[in-house]
């Protein structure tokens, strides 16, 4: 009998886990709340809430372009289309992801504009998941019986909102990254950017372009005192406290802000889980899960996409064929005591290194390419190439060097092991010889 797959998400990590299924010859089911495939790489005017009343899922801003380059952002077996540049445009990005779905025969298969309402697990004595959905366009709720369940829902869409003494009295203008659009809201104004992650520094460039003066806060100084930025931009420490007008850092000094920009990151958030199900997130710690994929308490039930840093359409692909190793039989179902021991085993080593909670799921250069390693050979699957890590590693390192110009390196893949770098300028200069 074939075995039924609800997979939540029309996102790229859904469709891979998707077209993952089908190579399996499994049934799935995809729940994508809105109207139309992409997830984050959809660009939409509206903040707050949609038509429905329910958050906008997207944190796509206009003019956005790719922080990694597209050598690495494609899959296996679907790789996005040649051109001179490296970092490509957001919208590119998005046709490539509705190309690729419509490739593999996963578009027909989505359920647009249904909302995942509650998962949990069958009564005792079935191993089968019960999914109850609703049809948003008339409210229609159903329930359904599935036998695995793909958790695609991604995780840039839950603003994290740190809370500062003194923030209840500020008289400006509070944004959270999740709710840019451009940088026009920002024009003649004292901008506060907080936060130092990809969105941090890439926002303080946006904000600057119209800003009359933009104070880039963040805890880690001496990794970042080293990015050019423009000379409106000045680089100040951790907030203390917040005043009316005003801020105070922690170094004692004052500025005048009328805009405070958060970049400060987002949630997991699966509101849909019911307790049931085992699975809890505790500071952005999603757990317990092995090797951030499966559910140890009910391993039928998967998460694709939840490690950072990384190369995450390779990474998607990889975790979904990890899942269908198991799922369609090939090989048996890890035991949960191995699991437990695994799980513990690698949070214990993170904690041992001084990781937080929140850096659980944390990958960058010093656990991703073990990662794709330890699920390719657990698997027994293709592993990611080794080039592949490399080109994300330097393109990480680039960032940090020149974060103006970093955009304008140029990555070819060799092979495997190899990949050369040029520049969009160097690309110029041949094309007029």
């Amino acid at each position: 009998m074939q075995k039924r797959y609800c997979i939540i998400g029309a996102g790229s990590s859904g469709i891979c886990a998707a077209k993952a299924v089908l190579d399996a010859g499994g049934h799935s089911t995809i729940y994508e709340r809105s109207h139309q495939i992409g997830g984050t790489w959809v660009y939409t005017d509206e903040v707050g809430t949609d038509r429905y009343g329910l958050p906008v899922h997207t944190s796509m801003y206009q003019g956005l372009k790719t922080n990694l380059p597209k050598e690495i952002m494609g899959f296996p077996d679907f790789e996005m289309p040649a051109q001179d540049a490296s970092y490509v445009r957001s919208d590119e990005v998005l046709q490539f992801i509705r190309d690729y779905s419509d490739h593999y025969g996963v578009t027909e298969r989505i359920a647009f504009e249904h909302l995942v309402e509650e998962v949990k697990p069958a009564p005792d004595g079935f191993d089968a998941w019960i999914v109850t959905v609703r049809r948003l366009t008339d409210g229609t709720v159903v329930t359904e019986t599935f036998d695995f369940v793909l958790v695609c829902n991604g995780h840039y869409h839950t603003p994290h909102r740190p809370a500062y003494p003194g923030i209840e009295q500020f008289r400006g203008k509070q944004l959270h990254s999740h709710d840019y659009r451009n940088a026009d809201i920002f024009r003649d104004q004292a901008i506060l950017v907080i936060g130092a992650g990809p969105s941090g520094t890439d926002l303080t460039l946006e904000a600057a372009k119209t800003a009359k003066t933009v104070f880039f806060s963040h805890h880690v100084h001496e990794k970042l005192k080293q990015l050019v930025f423009p000379s409106n931009v000045l680089q100040v420490p951790d907030v203390r406290r917040i005043h009316q007008d005003e801020v105070e850092f922690v170094d004692g000094s004052i500025y005048p802000v009328s805009v405070i920009f958060f970049c400060t990151g987002y949630r997991y958030s699966f509101p849909f889980l019911h307790p049931e199900c085992g699975v809890e997130v505790d500071d952005n710690w999603v757990k317990p899960l092995y090797k951030h994929v499966l559910n140890v308490t009910r391993p039928t039930m998967a998460f694709i996409g939840l490690p950072f840093y990384v190369c995450a359409t390779l990474m998607f692909d990889l975790q979904a064929r990890f899942c269908m190793a198991f799922y369609s039989g090939r090989l048996p179902m890890p035991d949960q005591q191995e699991m437990i021991v695994d799980h513990e085993r690698e949070m214990n080593e993170r904690w041992c290194k001084g990781l937080q909670k929140r850096q659980a799921h944390m990958m960058g250069t010093e656990y991703q390419g073990q990662y794709y390693d330890a699920l390719a050979k657990r698997a027994q699957i293709a592993p990611i190439p080794k080039v592949m890590t490399d080109v994300h590693i330097d393109s990480g390192k680039r960032k940090k060097e020149d974060l103006q110009n970093y955009r304008n390196d140029v990555y070819r893949i060799v092979d495997e092991q190899t990949y050369v770098k040029c520049y969009i300028s160097d690309l110029d200069h041949q094309s007029r010889i």
